[in-house]
């Protein structure tokens, strides 16, 4: 993995960005994460639909089209000769010199990317794993995938000091998501998860996990829920890029369920695994 792309250009990974990028100094830029599975990028139009979205909520004009961004990335992978991992890239405001106020306007946005080998979790998707709570005291703009992210790498932290795969929100008794994923309970057969407003972030699997909930004719609650209901679900699940689905057996010194992934979760991960078939199907992008 000794490429990276650097604005416009695929380099060798010594290169450097200037200490004064807006995204190391004010964590003023956005980004995304895209898992690629033998090879195969997966949901790439989505992802880049979401990093437009976020570009605009934060007026940060991006340096070029998401088309050929999309080109520079299959070529990353491709130079990278990534089988299975992630992609990662974020667009930060520029490099100028600091003051807090957006820079003049003619500044170049900078755009990195890079791609890093990662497996599968299958192990927990099968098996499920322990989560804890924490109090979300992040900013109100978490639909926004934005640099801002260390209220996110405390409550992770958290989580590892306590060996839990995840640390899910709460915000004023509601639980809104984890610290980089989202968060679905079970409840008599029927799911329930935080709506997708300012509080949480859309996450890309998610929205895959709704479709595949249509397509199996799961009741579906996009509703707020408590502490309460989230620690006597039946069945608890998180989702997010590269993680896929997993299902969470214990929160904090509870047990969720029967301390086993439950069925609707179970379907739930066989029809997300059946998407990374049929991805690995798909006619390879540089052929």
């Amino acid at each position: 993995m000794n490429y990276i792309l650097f604005n416009h250009d695929i380099v060798m990974r010594d290169q450097f960005v200037d200490i004064e990028d807006r995204g190391y100094q004010f964590g003023d830029g956005i980004y995304e994460v895209i898992g690629v599975y033998n090879r195969m990028p997966m949901l790439v139009d989505e992802h880049l639909q979401r990093l437009e979205r976020s570009a605009k909520e934060i007026a940060l004009k991006l340096p070029y089209s998401t088309e050929s961004l999309k080109e520079k990335l299959l070529e990353l992978i491709e130079k990278n000769d990534l089988v299975e991992g992630i992609l990662y890239f974020q667009v930060s405001r520029g490099s100028a010199p600091r003051w807090h106020e957006f820079p003049e306007a003619d500044t170049p946005a900078v755009t990195v990317a890079y791609t890093r080998s990662e497996e599968r979790m299958t192990g927990m998707e099968d098996d499920g794993g322990k989560a804890i709570t924490t109090e979300d005291n992040r900013w109100l703009r978490c639909d926004i995938k934005s640099l801002n992210l260390l209220p996110n790498v405390l409550a992770k932290q958290k989580a590892h000091e306590q060996d839990a795969i995840e640390a899910i929100f709460h915000r004023d008794g509601a639980i809104t998501e984890a610290s980089a994923s989202n968060v679905f309970i079970v409840k008599a057969g029927e799911l329930y998860t935080h709506p997708a407003n300012h509080l949480i972030l859309n996450g890309i699997t998610r929205q895959q996990i709704l479709k595949i909930s249509e397509k199996l004719n799961m009741t579906v609650h996009e509703k707020p829920y408590d502490q309460k209901d989230l620690i006597f679900a039946d069945e608890v699940f998180i989702t997010a890029t590269k993680l896929d689905v997993i299902p969470i057996i214990q929160i904090d010194d509870s047990q969720i369920g029967t301390g086993l992934p439950g069925q609707v979760t179970k379907k739930i991960v066989d029809h997300f695994r059946a998407l990374i078939t049929d991805l690995k199907k798909e006619a390879h992008p540089f052929k």
